[in-house]
């Protein structure tokens, strides 16, 4: 039975799904906008909208959870100094996802995933690696 199993496997063991929804997540915050398949955007949606949601606290505690969800410390110093203070006043919604169609080779369902809030002004440019 899959009571209380959330989510799907999307073929991978649990630790690649994991470290997936991280990736995703990371790549969301750090450009405002990612292309991905839709269910691969579901995962990234969910890690994305936790980490967002723990950076409107901006707590100690809540940073050492953003970056145990991240797995990136640049992503999260990022994450709390810019991001957390664009959603302060949303409660939930930070994310938005358009469909695109299918993909050319094995017409996967794609979708753009991005911030509700102008990615320009909240992603990319203030990150440095």
């Amino acid at each position: 039975m899959r009571h209380r199993r959330k989510g799907p496997k999307l073929n991978r063991s649990a630790s690649h799904r994991s470290a997936m929804g991280a990736n995703l997540a990371t790549a969301l915050l750090t450009h405002g906008r990612i292309q991905t398949t839709a269910p691969k955007a579901k995962l990234a949606r969910e890690v994305a909208e936790k980490a967002i949601t723990l950076a409107k606290q901006d707590t100690l505690h809540a940073r050492r959870q953003a970056v145990s969800l991240l797995r990136d410390k640049d992503v999260t110093y990022h994450l709390f100094e810019n991001v957390g203070p664009a959603f302060a006043d949303v409660n939930g919604g930070y994310t938005r996802t358009l469909k695109l169609g299918p993909r050319q080779g094995d017409a996967a369902p794609m979708v753009l995933i991005e911030l509700t809030r102008d990615p320009d002004l909240v992603g990319g440019a203030s990150i440095e690696a």
